[in-house]
């Protein structure tokens, strides 16, 4: 009976190791793919400023010099760079969300990782996304309290 117990044990400690192993696995994935969706999206962020840098640096290299008082304050309006228009606070706060949604998701499940990882990235960009807009919308109102 002492030799069944003992065996039995010894299982259950096996067993719960290498449910620890492929747990830590399953959220180091989670948080990889988090990482690897946060660089993506910084990469495509920086391609579109040096792409927006050189089409500007390329107009202002292109402009002829005006000839008359008419022509040049007509070319210096338009040779202003135009702002930059960046993310809204409702993107920002959609991909953050998710990010974090997806890390905590896979954290919470024990049973299945994927599925708290996917329920948590939905609900993450959606909390997210909400607050951004509630931001957006403050800034707007400022904005307009300005003018």
């Amino acid at each position: 009976m002492k030799k069944l117990l003992i065996a039995l044990a010894a299982t259950a400690v096996f067993a719960s190791c290498h449910n620890n192993a492929d747990n830590a696995a399953a959220i180091e994935s989670a948080k990889q793919a988090a990482i690897d969706s946060m660089n993506m999206v910084n990469a495509k962020k920086d391609q579109i400023e040096t792409e927006t840098k050189a089409a500007s640096h390329k107009k202002r290299s292109t402009a002829a010099p005006a000839a008359s008082s008419e022509t040049s304050t007509a070319s210096a309006g338009t040779a202003a760079p135009a702002k930059k228009k960046g993310w809204s606070h409702t993107a920002k706060g959609a991909v953050v969300g998710a990010g974090a949604g997806a890390i905590t998701g896979a954290v919470v499940n024990k049973n299945d990782r994927v599925k708290g990882a996917a329920i948590g990235t939905i609900v993450g960009a959606g909390m997210g996304a909400g607050i951004g807009a509630i931001v957006d919308h403050e800034k707007k109102k400022k904005e307009a309290a300005k003018q």
